[in-house]
Protein backbone atom coordinates (compact mmCIF):
# COMPACT_ATOMS: atom_id res chain seq x y z
CA UNK A 1 0.00 0.00 0.00
CA UNK A 2 2.12 3.59 -0.87
CA UNK A 3 1.32 6.44 1.69
CA UNK A 4 -1.15 7.92 -0.58
CA UNK A 5 -3.31 5.06 -0.28
CA UNK A 6 -2.78 4.71 3.02
CA UNK A 7 -3.44 8.84 3.44
CA UNK A 8 -6.84 8.65 1.83
CA UNK A 9 -7.73 5.87 3.92
CA UNK A 10 -7.41 7.56 6.72
CA UNK A 11 -9.61 10.71 6.01
CA UNK A 12 -11.95 8.11 4.99
CA UNK A 13 -12.21 6.36 8.40
CA UNK A 14 -11.71 9.42 10.56
CA UNK A 15 -14.73 10.87 8.69
CA UNK A 16 -16.63 7.71 8.93
CA UNK A 17 -16.16 7.70 12.76
CA UNK A 18 -16.71 11.39 13.05
CA UNK A 19 -19.93 11.30 11.25
CA UNK A 20 -21.66 7.76 11.28
CA UNK A 21 -19.63 5.98 14.01
CA UNK A 22 -19.58 8.26 16.90
CA UNK A 23 -22.07 10.53 15.26
CA UNK A 24 -20.07 13.85 17.00
CA UNK A 25 -20.48 15.45 13.63
CA UNK A 26 -17.38 17.77 13.74
CA UNK A 27 -16.90 18.46 10.03
CA UNK A 28 -20.29 20.52 9.96
CA UNK A 29 -19.26 22.85 12.58
CA UNK A 30 -18.23 26.32 11.88
CA UNK A 31 -15.98 26.36 15.10
CA UNK A 32 -13.65 23.11 13.98
CA UNK A 33 -13.11 24.56 10.12
CA UNK A 34 -12.40 28.25 11.97
CA UNK A 35 -9.79 26.69 14.08
CA UNK A 36 -7.92 23.84 11.68
CA UNK A 37 -6.27 26.95 9.99
CA UNK A 38 -4.28 27.00 13.52
CA UNK A 39 -3.59 23.11 13.92
CA UNK A 40 -2.31 23.44 9.66
CA UNK A 41 0.20 26.10 10.41
CA UNK A 42 1.86 24.35 12.71
CA UNK A 43 1.47 21.22 11.08
CA UNK A 44 3.20 22.89 7.86
CA UNK A 45 5.79 24.03 10.06
CA UNK A 46 7.20 21.03 11.98
CA UNK A 47 6.93 19.26 8.89
CA UNK A 48 8.64 21.82 6.55
CA UNK A 49 11.65 21.05 9.28
CA UNK A 50 11.83 17.87 9.38
CA UNK A 51 11.84 17.43 5.25
CA UNK A 52 13.37 19.98 4.56
CA UNK A 53 16.31 19.24 6.47
CA UNK A 54 15.94 15.70 5.17
CA UNK A 55 15.50 14.03 8.58
CA UNK A 56 12.42 12.26 7.20
CA UNK A 57 12.44 11.28 3.83
CA UNK A 58 9.74 9.71 1.44
CA UNK A 59 10.25 7.47 -1.26
CA UNK A 60 9.51 9.82 -4.57
CA UNK A 61 7.34 5.96 -5.81
CA UNK A 62 5.16 5.82 -2.41
CA UNK A 63 3.73 9.61 -2.87
CA UNK A 64 1.90 11.36 -5.44
CA UNK A 65 4.74 13.92 -5.49
CA UNK A 66 2.79 17.03 -4.10
CA UNK A 67 4.55 19.17 -1.80
CA UNK A 68 4.00 22.05 0.70
CA UNK A 69 6.70 23.38 2.61
CA UNK A 70 9.04 20.30 1.34
CA UNK A 71 6.24 17.99 3.09
CA UNK A 72 4.15 15.41 0.85
CA UNK A 73 0.17 16.38 0.31
CA UNK A 74 -0.28 12.98 2.53
CA UNK A 75 1.06 14.24 5.48
CA UNK A 76 -1.18 16.85 5.53
CA UNK A 77 -4.46 14.49 5.19
CA UNK A 78 -2.70 12.02 7.75
CA UNK A 79 -2.50 15.10 9.82
CA UNK A 80 -6.31 15.90 9.38
CA UNK A 81 -7.32 12.39 10.36
CA UNK A 82 -5.58 12.03 13.27
CA UNK A 83 -7.02 15.85 14.51
CA UNK A 84 -10.44 14.59 13.19
CA UNK A 85 -10.56 11.51 15.03
CA UNK A 86 -8.89 12.35 18.71
CA UNK A 87 -11.11 15.51 18.54
CA UNK A 88 -14.32 13.38 18.16
CA UNK A 89 -13.32 10.56 20.44
CA UNK A 90 -12.57 13.17 22.75
CA UNK A 91 -16.10 14.64 22.18
CA UNK A 92 -18.03 11.39 22.43
CA UNK A 93 -15.73 10.70 25.55
CA UNK A 94 -16.75 13.80 27.60
CA UNK A 95 -20.70 13.13 26.38
CA UNK A 96 -20.71 10.19 27.85
CA UNK A 97 -19.60 11.60 30.98
CA UNK A 98 -15.91 9.32 31.10
CA UNK A 99 -13.40 11.52 34.06
CA UNK A 100 -15.47 14.08 34.74
CA UNK A 101 -13.85 14.10 37.91
CA UNK A 102 -11.68 14.97 38.98
CA UNK A 103 -11.85 18.42 36.80
CA UNK A 104 -8.19 19.77 35.93
CA UNK A 105 -6.21 21.07 38.66
CA UNK A 106 -8.54 19.79 41.14
CA UNK A 107 -6.95 18.57 44.52
CA UNK A 108 -7.68 15.68 45.86
CA UNK A 109 -8.34 15.46 49.73
CA UNK A 110 -6.21 12.77 51.52
CA UNK A 111 -6.72 13.93 54.39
Amino acid sequence: MSYTTAAVLGVAGSLILDLLILRTRLVTRLVFWATYPIIFGFQLISNGILTGRNIVIYAPDAIIGWRLVHAPVEDLLFGFALVLSTLALWVALGRRGIQRTPTAGSRRNDG
